[in-house]
């Protein structure tokens, strides 16, 4: 079983040619993400007894996202995505983060746990970055830890409390995610690849065993013990941004899952993960991002779909 724990949203998208509203929150995103990937996995996180929680309930459970937490009484959270001609968002937000009595429950619904992820908001908001915490320890001894900062500086405006907030996470993680944007915001003036390489050092031998910066069209990188990766991503005609870093997210988490290297009792393997893997992980995934964003919305791709993607891929390689 793979567990998401993090903010859903619905992201409503401003553009020239009119306003949408989709289901996102990044951890959901990486949730469906996964279920379309073929993985069993459950969602814990908080939507509200209104019309937006009613479609954030629907959209996990057409992807066959399992949802253990009941709605409650407060608003479902809602990003107001601007999005300009060139397919980039930004974003404002309208958020309640808490989830109340999930302490008392996060043994139950932990149970079988193999990989639990987090991030975002749902990380630096409080109250409910404490309990993300609290079941990010909890799980840490059985399963594999992965983290996506996903730093939103127009709610989290302190780098300071932020860096904090972030760093807690890494030296709990197993497999830590981030874009170069989230880097030079919580660093600034350091090569983000160099704090991606302290990132790896995090908590010695508990800590990170996988680092990849996403760095939109100049490709991503990654490192772990055994050497450091980077891949050149494909072009493609672009709709909209909104969800390409979750849809990358998900795929390099399944594809960790797909080679039997979930679980705690797997970290040695996963830290020895040699460069050559590594460079095939992020090919994956980003083939998966390019999906996203080649179609409006946080709307990421089936396996099926990822399967033709990647033998359209090897295909036109083996003709060069």
């Amino acid at each position: 079983m793979l567990t998401v724990i993090g903010e859903g949203l619905v992201d409503v998208v401003q553009r020239s040619s009119g306003i949408e509203a989709h289901v996102g929150g990044s951890p959901l995103n990486v949730a469906v993400g996964l279920a379309r990937l073929g993985h069993p996995v459950q969602f814990i996180g908080r939507y509200g007894r209104d019309a937006y929680g009613e479609s954030v309930a629907a959209h996990l459970k057409a992807s066959s996202v399992m949802l253990p937490q009941a709605p409650d009484g407060l608003p479902t959270s809602v990003a107001t995505a601007l999005v300009d001609d060139d397919g980039a968002a930004t974003y404002t937000f309208d958020l309640a983060w808490e989830l109340p009595g999930l302490a008392e429950r996060l043994p139950f619904m932990l149970q079988g746990t193999t990989l639990l992820h987090t991030g975002s908001i749902a990380t630096m908001l409080a109250p409910g970055a404490a309990d993300v915490l609290a079941a990010v320890e909890h799980s840490h001894p059985s399963a594999t830890i992965s983290f996506d900062p996903n730093c939103r500086p127009s709610i989290i405006t302190d780098a300071d409390y932020a860096r904090r907030q972030v760093e807690k996470f890494v030296t709990l993680s197993d497999i830590v995610k981030a874009s170069d944007e989230d880097l030079a915001w919580l660093y600034p003036g350091v090569d983000v690849l160099d704090s991606a390489r302290r990132w790896l050092s995090l908590g010695g031998a508990e800590g990170p065993a996988m680092v990849v910066v996403t760095r939109g069209a100049s490709g991503p990188w990654g490192i772990t013990a055994a050497g450091e990766a980077e891949f050149a991503v494909p072009r493609v005609d672009v709709a909209d941004t909104v969800g390409a870093g979750d849809s990358f997210m998900a795929a390099l988490l399944s594809g960790v899952v797909d080679r039997g290297l979930a679980g705690a009792q797997n970290r040695a393997d996963l830290r020895a993960l040699p460069a050559k893997d590594l460079a095939a992980l992020l090919a994956h995934a980003s083939r998966a991002a390019a999906v996203t964003v080649s179609r409006p919305g946080a709307n990421p791709p089936t396996r099926a779909e990822l399967n033709r993607v990647e033998a359209a891929a090897e295909e036109a390689e083996a003709t060069i």
